[in-house]
């Protein structure tokens, strides 16, 4: 055919999925049996499509998951060390209870925004880089927003794998940026490798069994902490520098650009939940995770405040340490509290490499003609990582949410603008089947690519201290959307579709994905 798409496209014919096994000729209709234990369980699937992971395709249905298993797999995100050292760097800068409002504002912010991208990704089976490509990009405009994606992953992996080299070098007494720390980070890297080469059913198995051993070892260092020091309690939870407006504005930029990130980590486990789940089902799904991750980082502050007076250096440098977990934990528990940080570590790591080489393989397979495996982009990350390990990402944490925030925010911000209102209220282009297909959609959306650059650029600006850094992400993701909606218009909503008429909505509304 011509002009055929170099991304196949698998059926999504099923029978359906009514939860009963069919009568056999003559016999009585048998309900079929679904133990506790399937529901924290997917599919079964095939060695090939556990590797790949639908990174370039539509997920079937007879892929799709319960939304316990998918909430099984987060719990590796919930409990990620980046959480104790968030907490510690919020408790430091604006106290308790004043860390409340940026942490309220994450939560109500992530579940609204989660809901609602999940939802979409459930209906439409799709990542959101394939998403993005009918959503305001184009097919090779989306791998800028993959790209940008898969940089927040880069990050992660490293910093993650930061703390468990620096609690191993203080245990055996090395530099953390020495060769022998960078060969520590390499050996973990490669055990997350392992443990997220098979995609979400390998995920699955590793978070059913760390949950418990993460649980078991952080009570055993809470206790240890109890016994051996003077625990510091929320009427000592006081910001250092006092709570000011500047300190408030950095304590809500960092966590800005989480309240997308989350959402968007979410999703891409969300695309396997079943077509029939509802925004509510989404959003409960977000509010539960959120609301441990809160527990979390409330233990990051209490952790940080209790710990600061027994690092050395400037008061900067005492709680740098005090916000670093594997300095942390080797310090509570010693050789345990490596394993602790170990444990955990390569559980949201697998995370981090699953979604960042989803990214990748987006982002090359819009611009390349030879595609590359999922499972080769997470061998890039490890090298990528382990390469940068030495400039120590840590000391970097808030510059970083600043400027992945203005990226990543703007990015979501202009796609769901395009979903609900340039479709569902506009109706410029079809809601119920995003077209993601080369040969479907435009190479590059002017529209999207406009909004997106020049939001950036403005972002960019209070980077370069134009105006206050803690300001740019909220006025880049809110520029974003009030550019494209307006192009959108006057454009016509000629920018999504190759073909120079745009089908009527009318007539593709119960068409379904292809």
């Amino acid at each position: 055919m011509a002009g055929e798409s170099k991304t196949t496209v698998r059926s999504m014919t099923q029978p359906p999925a009514t939860g009963r096994a069919a009568p056999k000729p003559g016999g009585v209709r048998k309900e079929s049996i679904v133990s506790f234990s399937d529901y924290f369980k997917g599919p079964t699937a095939s060695l090939d499509d556990q590797i790949e992971s639908y990174a370039t395709e539509r997920v079937p249905d007879s892929a799709r998951w319960r939304r316990p298993a998918i909430l099984l797999v987060l719990t590796g995100n919930v409990t990620a060390m980046f959480w104790f050292s968030l907490g510690g760097q919020i408790g430091f800068l604006v106290g308790w209870p004043m860390f409340l409002i940026p942490v309220a504002y994450m939560v109500i912010g992530a579940t609204v925004i989660g809901a609602l991208i999940m939802r979409i990704a459930s209906q439409q089976g799709l990542s959101l880089p394939l998403l993005s490509r009918g959503l305001g990009f184009g097919a090779k405009g989306s791998a800028v927003a993959s790209f940008v994606y898969a940089i927040n992953y880069v990050f992660y992996f490293i910093f993650e794998g930061s703390i468990v080299s620096h609690g191993l070098s203080k245990i055996l007494g090395i530099s953390i940026n020495s060769v022998g720390a960078s060969v520590v980070f390499a050996i973990v890297a490669a055990i997350a490798l392992y443990f997220s080469w098979r995609g979400m059913h390998s995920m699955n198995l590793l978070q059913r069994f760390g949950t418990p051993i993460f649980l078991l070892l952080f009570i055993i260092g809470m206790v240890m902490l109890a016994k051996g020091y003077v625990l510091a309690g929320p009427g000592q939870w006081k910001a250092t520098g006092g709570v000011t407006a500047a300190a408030m504005w950095q304590a809500m930029s960092l966590v800005n650009g989480q309240v997308v990130f989350q959402a968007l980590l979410a999703t891409d486990y969300g695309r396997f939940v079943k077509r029939s789940v509802s925004y509510v089902g989404t959003g409960a799904v977000m509010l539960v995770e959120l609301l441990l991750i809160v527990v979390v980082l409330i233990f990051g502050v209490f952790l940080g405040f209790t710990l600061v007076g027994q690092f050395g250096g400037t008061p900067a440098e005492q709680e740098l340490s005090a916000t670093d977990p594997g300095l942390m934990f080797a310090l509570i528990m010693g050789v345990l509290g490596v394993i602790f940080a170990i444990v955990t570590q390569i559980r949201i790591n697998v995370m981090n490499l699953y979604s960042g080489s989803l990214a990748l393989a987006n982002t090359w397979d819009a611009l390349a003609i030879r595609k590359i495996g999922r499972q080769w982009w997470m061998v890039t990350l490890v090298l990528v990582g382990v390469a940068l390990y030495p400039i120590n990402v840590l000391q970097y944490t808030d510059k970083f949410l600043a400027i992945t925030g203005i990226m990543t925010n703007t990015w979501i911000f202009i796609l769901l603008s395009d979903y609900f209102v340039c479709r569902k209220w506009l109706r410029l282009a079809p809601s119920d089947r995003i077209e993601f297909r080369d040969n479907e959609v435009k190479n590059w959306n002017f529209c999207g690519m406009a909004a997106l650059l020049v939001s950036i650029a403005v972002g960019a600006a209070g980077v370069a201290g134009a105006y206050p850094l803690d300001y740019a992400s909220f006025i880049a993701m809110l520029l974003g959307p009030t550019i494209y909606i307006p192009l959108t218009v006057l454009t016509k909503g000629s920018q999504y579709r190759r073909s120079t008429e745009l089908e009527s909505p009318v007539t593709t509304m119960n068409s379904g994905p292809k």
